[in-house]
């Protein structure tokens, strides 16, 4: 019978390698992508409808003050701009958040982003005329330009993407005023004029 024979490593062989350390997962620097939803924008909203159910005769009877001023833009000069003719007949939800975002946050739109809490709420079956309706108002009393409740809600139905087209050139215009912004783009054109004409 033999002696068991014992296996002896080469000198020259290298050792097992030891395992890889588990690291903890990385942490992003980035900040969180924030949701559309704002807070602020649905309590609006939200205070805003009780307000008018609340009050609904009140509100449909409603007209502006004695000495209101008149709009700028017209109802039906909607083909200019362009850009924002055609967004807001495509896409006029768009064209309705990013006016709410001017008259009610910022004049310059600063932190706009396209898609808002009032962009997704336009969105809503039955709800746009309303909410248009409801715009209308509000650029009426913020700018005191001459209108009634009746007639917000007859352009906002009859003439939507007119309503809106001019909602967003009024509130423009008018915070570019406040702010003593140029807002030579909305500015209509006065004709071609011949320096030293007699």
């Amino acid at each position: 019978m033999s002696a068991p024979t014992e296996t002896v490593a080469a000198p020259d062989a290298a050792p097992a390698p030891a395992p890889a350390p588990v690291q903890a997962p990385v942490q992003s620097s980035a900040p969180a992508h924030s949701s559309p939803i704002s807070d602020a924008d649905v309590n609006h909203w939200k205070d805003h409808f009780n307000d008018v159910l609340s009050r609904p005769g009140e509100h449909i009877n409603s007209k502006s003050p004695a000495g209101a001023g008149k709009w700028s833009t017209s109802l039906f000069d909607c083909f200019s701009p362009i850009d924002t003719c055609l967004i807001t007949c495509w896409v006029p939800c768009l064209t309705f958040g990013k006016t709410h975002h001017r008259i009610h946050k910022s004049g310059t739109l600063e932190g706009y982003e396209p898609v808002n809490t009032s962009c997704l709420l336009f969105c809503v079956p039955g709800l746009h005329c309303i909410l248009a309706s409801m715009q209308r108002q509000s650029i009426r009393g913020k700018y005191n330009l001459e209108g009634t409740c009746l007639e917000d809600m007859a352009k906002s139905y009859c003439c939507a993407c007119c309503n809106l087209i001019q909602l967003d050139k009024e509130s423009a215009h008018r915070e570019a005023l406040l702010n003593n912004v140029n807002s030579e783009q909305y500015q209509k054109n006065e004709g071609m004029a011949y320096p030293g004409a007699n």
